[in-house]
Parts: C-alpha cells; sequence; structure tokens
C-alpha cells in the first residue's frame, strides 16, 4: 500500500464502498415497491399467495436493510474523513440532501418497524398495507437526496467562487440542478429492475429446482412482468441520459463512443479496440445513431474530444463500461419480453423450458452488473473533477498515510458483511419452507399443470 500515493488510495476505498452500498440501496428502495405489489394483488384477488410472498419478501427485505445502513453510514465517514478539502469548500452546497436524506432514511425504519409487527392486525388489509406507502416514499427519497448530490458534482451550481473560495450558496439550487431529473430518474428505475430481477430470479431457481408450486408460477409472472417494466423505463430514461450528457458533459459523452472530432451525422461505436494512434478497430458502427441519441436528430452536431484540454479528458476505457451497460439492459428487457410473449402463445402445455428459466435467473445478476456498471461509468466520466470545473479529484483528497490501512479494514468489514448476509438470509428460508408456511397459515394451492 506504500506505494500508492492517498489520492488512489482515497479513490480506491470509496469506490470500493460506492460498489457495495449501491446494491444494498437499490435493493433497498425497490423491494419496498415490490412488496407493496404483491400485497396489493393479494388484497385485489384475495389471493392468499401474494399476501405470503409480500410477507417473506419483507423478512429478507430487512437483513438487506442492515446491511445498506452500515455501507451507508462507511460513506458519509469516509467522506469527512478521505476528501476534506471536497467536504470544507463544497459542504454547504450539499449539506441540505445529506440532512434530508437521513431524515427520509429515519420515516422508512419507523414505518417499516410497524409494518412488520402488524401483519393481521388490522381487520382491513388495506390499512396495513398503508403502512408500507411511507416506507416506499422514504427509500426512493433517500435515493434522490443522495443522487442530487452526486448530480451536483456533475453540473454544480447554487453558489460563487470569488477569489478561489465558493461563497453565496444557495442549497435548493444546488440540489436542483441540470443533472437531478435524467440522474434521479435513472436511479430509481434501475434499483427496481435489480429488486425485480432478483425476486424473478429466485421465483424461476425454485422452479428449475422442480418445486411446482403454483406460488412460485405466481412469483415468477409478477417479479418478470415488473422486471420488464422497469427496464424499459430505465432504457427509456437512458436516452434522455445521453441527450443531457451532450448537452451539459460532451467529453463524457465523446469518451465513451470514442468520438474524437465534432461533427453532424455522427456513428455509434459498439465495441472494439483503440490502437496507439487513437483508431477504432473491430468495432460495428451505427450510422447516425450517436447524433440521434445526442440530439434526436441525424444532423445533430456531437462535440468530439478534440475540443477539450488533454488533463480534462476521462479515461478512453469507459467506452467499455458504456457499452457493457448497455448490453446488460438490452438483455433486461428481451428476457422478460420473451417469457411474456411466450406466455401468450398458443398451446396447452406451457411450461417453463429450462433455458428460460435460466435466462430469467440471469436476471438479477444482469442488473446488479449494468447499475454498478452505469455508476463506474458515471464516476470514471467525470474524471478529472470532483466537481466538474471547479475542483479535481486530487486537489479534494486528504493527504494522511493511513488510508491504505482503512481500506484493507472496510476491504475485510465488507467481505463480513456480504458473507454473513447471503448466510442469513439462506437459512431464513431455508428453516422454514414456504410449502409448511403455508401448511401452518391455511393456504391451499396445487402444483403447476
Amino acid at each position: 500500500m506504500s506505494s500508492l500515493d492517498p489520492v488512489t488510495l482515497s479513490r480506491m476505498l470509496t469506490g470500493l464502498t460506492l460498489v457495495v452500498h449501491i446494491i444494498f440501496a437499490s435493493i433497498g428502495v425497490g423491494v419496498p415497491l415490490m412488496i407493496a405489489l404483491a400485497e396489493w394483488r393479494g388484497i385485489r384477488t384475495g389471493d392468499p399467495h401474494y399476501t405470503l410472498l409480500a410477507r417473506r419478501w419483507a423478512r429478507g427485505f430487512v437483513i438487506s436493510v442492515a446491511i445498506g445502513v452500515v455501507t451507508g453510514t462507511a460513506i458519509g465517514l469516509q467522506l469527512s474523513l478521505l476528501w476534506p478539502t471536497f467536504m470544507r469548500v463544497a459542504g454547504q452546497a450539499i449539506a441540505l440532501p445529506l440532512f434530508m436524506e437521513t431524515f427520509a432514511f429515519f420515516v422508512e425504519a419507523i414505518f417499516l418497524g410497524i409494518y412488520l409487527y402488524t401483519w393481521e392486525r388490522f381487520k382491513r388489509p388495506m390499512l396495513h398495507l398503508l403502512l408500507l406507502i411511507p416506507v416506499a416514499i422514504g427509500s426512493s427519497a433517500s435515493a434522490f437526496f443522495i443522487t442530487t448530490l452526486n448530480a451536483f458534482m456533475n453540473t454544480p451550481q447554487g453558489f460563487t467562487l470569488e477569489n478561489g473560495v465558493f461563497a453565496d450558496f444557495q442549497p435548493l439550487v444546488a440540489m436542483f440542478n441540470p443533472a437531478t431529473p435524467t440522474k434521479v430518474s435513472h436511479v430509481i428505475a434501475s434499483s427496481y429492475t435489480v429488486s425485480a430481477g432478483l425476486l424473478a430470479g429466485v421465483a424461476a431457481y425454485s422452479l428449475l429446482k422442480g418445486r411446482k408450486h403454483v406460488y412460485f408460477k405466481k412469483a415468477l409472472k409478477l417479479t418478470v412482468t415488473a422486471t420488464f417494466v422497469f427496464a424499459l423505463a430505465t432504457a427509456i430514461i437512458g436516452d434522455f441520459s445521453g441527450k443531457f450528457l451532450a448537452h451539459y458533459q460532451p467529453e463524457k459523452l465523446a469518451a465513451a463512443e470514442w468520438h474524437f472530432e465534432t461533427m453532424k451525422q455522427a456513428p455509434l461505436i459498439f465495441g472494439g479496440i483503440l490502437d496507439e494512434n487513437n483508431e477504432v478497430k473491430y468495432a460495428l458502427k451505427i450510422p447516425l445513431a450517436l447524433s440521434v441519441l445526442a440530439g434526436g436528430s441525424p444532423n445533430t452536431e456531437v462535440v468530439g474530444l478534440d475540443e477539450f484540454p488533454q488533463d480534462e479528458l476521462p479515461p478512453l476505457f469507459i467506452h467499455y463500461l458504456f457499452d457493457l451497460m448497455v448490453t446488460c439492459g438490452m438483455l433486461l428487457v428481451v428476457i422478460p419480453f420473451l417469457y411474456l410473449i411466450r406466455g401468450r402463445l398458443p398451446g396447452k402445455n406451457k411450461g417453463y423450458p429450462r433455458w428460460m428459466l435460466i435466462s430469467i435467473i440471469a436476471l438479477g445478476p444482469l442488473a446488479m452488473a449494468a447499475i454498478e456498471l452505469g455508476w463506474l461509468y458515471a464516476e470514471f466520466g467525470r474524471q478529472p473533477w470532483i466537481v466538474r470545473g471547479y475542483m479535481k479529484v486530487s486537489e479534494a483528497a486528504t493527504t494522511s498515510s493511513s488510508v491504505g490501512y482503512m481500506l484493507v479494514l472496510f476491504a475485510f468489514l465488507y467481505i463480513v458483511l456480504c458473507l454473513s448476509c447471503i448466510k442469513v438470509l439462506s437459512k431464513l428460508f431455508r428453516n422454514k419452507d414456504v410449502l409448511a408456511e403455508m401448511k401452518e397459515l391455511g393456504i391451499e394451492g396445487g402444483e403447476i399443470s
């Protein structure tokens, strides 16, 4: 660790924390909505299988929330320890969303506790479902406030710069900056996709293991349908994000597409490699597509990397991050679409082919990979800035020599947390099989034909 400078180590530790936290944060945002959908459908149809789905998902959700609290706290701690200059200079501009995120979490936690301990306590089940609304709103609000902080780092506003000093802060203007609409909507939609995809994978795995109870069939249909809707929404928002980048962060879009010269009718480059002369080889070039992505018209002029100073260019490897993210996003739409289309085809025996179940199991990992790649692309694409146009990462980091030890300690902590989460969740659902729980609750239902 001694061979690495504090800036590099700080970036590594912050990146590691975000990679871990983003998964649990996404689950924390999306699963309450899935629980609400299942319980609402159970109430609406009078089908207790959906109510049981909500109960079981809620139990697992508590575990992920606990891990998310730890990793989220670590991020708050590291902002002060690893990036003291950033917090000292820009802290007043971002203080409001940080405070509001804490308030939103308190609302979520309070109502989640009430929700968990009031099953069957109401004569009208809808009253119990209403308790989940503040949980879902609180979790999504947490994502909103934290994402506005990241949006501020990409399109900073709400302050003045006088003699190198930030002053005249306007927290609301800083929070509702130009990046906020696309970033917040993209993060929330992708979080819903991650949660629905993971739950769809669990249902598909159960069916693949021969558990043919109708409960799993209903779980699969609900979760795969939700995955399709959320993934499609994420893709549409991604198109708006491309247009945002073309206007506000053209260097990030140009680096992602290896677009070196400003031009109209620009092609979109997928895959390929760069040689030492920055010539693109072995790539799929889609004519006009980059101009359409950037402005909705083939004649849109797309700014190239040649317009920016060399020391302010993002790393060109973000092209691979962008391509992989798009590929995962496409699969997240195509796989559920194939499932839904197959369900509408005529035929008496519509069972579940092995290839389809395996594909659905992959939805969870694909969604997690997509959201991780998206965040890596967003963060590396902002380099070398921590506050775009005002402060570089190298100017914001700590100079402490102890960051390496922190990296080792936090890496160990995250390994323990993730392994513990997997172990506890597997025990939670293995010790009390779903069929035994149905019998205990008096729920009937046959096997899939």
